[in-house]
């Protein structure tokens, strides 16, 4: 890696961050960071930056230096004595979420309901949640059932989920209970309190539109906005056949 460029890809990579999702927490637009990837981040940006992925401003400019903040420099005088006790980067400091997921309701009737899973969390980096606005006690992960947002979200793939943005913004990812179902759906309001559904797989899955009376009898609630994602191949590549000599 030459460039703060490319030091802000590897960043981004490490902290499962898009760069359009990158681009809406800066401010600007997905072309502004493809730009800073090849030209290099811009004077005015690189403090800045550099503070939210908990790195040092020197190493992501230069390259040069200590990777993260707490570290003395190997050309620093600093006596063993007065170095810094070493300590996990910040950048990769980890935070237990919890994990949701369908389960069947008690009652025996078949039908299910969105459950805290006891003793199961997913760890996502603080970098992550601090780069999202997210407060770590908000914060919950699912797992995507179905091919309703492929190839955006692919099946089995683990979602987080911010608990307190339950307010909809049209066109955004939300996980949400219906009738003890969990799903994960572009939404959009509709006049008098409406809900329109919407797959990204719009091939296969169309449209759903709800009306005010619909929503309250299908018990459909807002569970938070998607803001992560895990990346799950479709398959695994195929591999050449060994032949003996």
């Amino acid at each position: 890696m030459n460039t703060s460029g490319d030091r802000l890809k590897a960043l981004l990579r490490e902290c499962h961050l898009t760069a359009s999702d990158f681009a809406a927490n800066r401010c600007v637009t997905p072309q502004h960071v493809n730009n800073w990837f090849k030209r290099g981040i811009p004077m005015a940006r690189l403090d800045e930056i550099a503070e939210l992925l908990c790195v040092n401003s020197r190493w992501l400019r230069t390259g040069e230096g200590n990777k993260h903040p707490g570290f003395a420099d190997s050309n620093d005088a600093t006596s063993p004595d007065q170095a810094p006790m070493p300590h996990k980067p910040a950048a990769y400091l980890e935070v237990e979420v919890p994990f949701y997921s369908e389960a069947l309701h008690p009652d025996g009737s078949g039908k299910t309901r969105v459950v805290h899973i006891p003793d199961r969390t997913v760890r996502l980096t603080c970098s992550v949640l601090e780069a999202m606005d997210v407060s770590p006690d908000q914060a919950m992960c699912i797992s995507m059932i179905g091919n309703d947002m492929s190839h955006k979200i692919q099946d089995g793939s683990t979602v987080a989920v911010d608990r307190s943005l339950t307010h909809i913004v049209d066109g955004e990812i939300y996980a949400l209970e219906q009738d003890g179902m969990l799903r994960i759906k572009y939404v959009y309001r509709l006049p008098n309190n409406g809900l329109r559904l919407r797959s990204h797989n719009h091939l296969e899955s169309a449209d759903e539109v709800f009306s005010a009376a619909e929503v309250q009898a299908q018990q459909i609630r807002i569970l938070g906005w998607v803001f992560w994602w895990s990346t799950l191949n479709r398959r695994r590549p195929p591999m050449p056949y060994t032949l003996e000599e």
